[in-house]
């Protein structure tokens, strides 16, 4: 995680970031499990995976990302995280869990990892240097709006 930017002092950013963290420590769980041939377990924590990563990617989908490709400089980035947000979804969402392809999971994870870094490293300093105090007054619960002269 991004340790050097400032990025997480927004409320949102730092929200998102602990996310990732949640998020990883379960990717990482379920990795673990399937490794270690731990069927049960390594169901469980695909659900698990899902519960946390679904409301996830929805809140910086319809808060961040929007601003950000409303903006306009970002567009086709935040296209393309959105576009792998759904082929995650897609891969993870599908796994039988009488038939589990764990290869296919272990892929996504693989995926999920790097996305997760590409959002980390790269996007939220963006944002930040890139959104003015409007845009994040709208996305950030409890912000009070900027004045505007």
């Amino acid at each position: 995680m991004c340790n050097y930017c400032g990025c997480r002092e927004f409320p949102l950013i730092g929200r998102l970031s602990q996310e990732h963290w949640d998020i990883q420590e379960c990717a990482g769980a379920l990795r673990r499990a399937i490794g270690e041939l731990r069927q049960g377990d390594a169901v469980a924590l695909l659900a698990d995976l899902m519960a946390r990563l679904v409301p996830h990617t929805d809140a910086e989908e319809s808060g961040l990302f929007a601003e950000l490709h409303a903006e306009g400089s970002l567009a086709e980035e935040v296209e393309r995280l959105c576009a792998e947000h759904a082929d995650i979804h897609g891969i993870l969402g599908a796994i039988d869990p009488a038939a589990p392809d764990w290869p296919a999971v272990l892929d996504a994870l693989d995926r999920l990892h790097w996305h997760i870094d590409h959002e980390e490293h790269g996007l939220f300093p963006a944002a930040v240097i890139m959104l003015p105090p409007a845009a994040w007054d709208r996305i950030t619960p409890g912000r009070s709006p900027a004045t505007t002269a």
